[in-house]
């Protein structure tokens, strides 16, 4: 995974899961500046994992791309 970024998520729409296409990523809660400390979470051989810090659900999705979510709103692309 070192070759290519870690992709970010946020759940501002306050969803009750996002599925996500990636089993490493960040959580970083909401979008800037009401995001939490960006949480690396790795689902290893598990299909689910909640955020420590924003009680997200995150649940892998071999359909998705790597780095995409459903929605695909939940991806955050830090354009600055």
């Amino acid at each position: 995974m070192a070759d290519a970024p870690i992709p970010h998520f946020h759940n501002t729409d306050g969803h009750t899961a996002i599925a996500v296409g990636s089993r490493e990523f960040m959580c970083i809660g909401a979008r800037p500046p009401y995001d939490h400390p960006h949480i690396f979470l790795d689902l290893g051989s598990d299909d689910e994992k909640i955020c420590p810090y924003c009680s997200t659900l995150y649940k892998f999705d071999a359909r998705l791309a790597a780095g995409t979510a459903e929605p695909a709103s939940a991806l955050w692309n830090d354009a600055a």
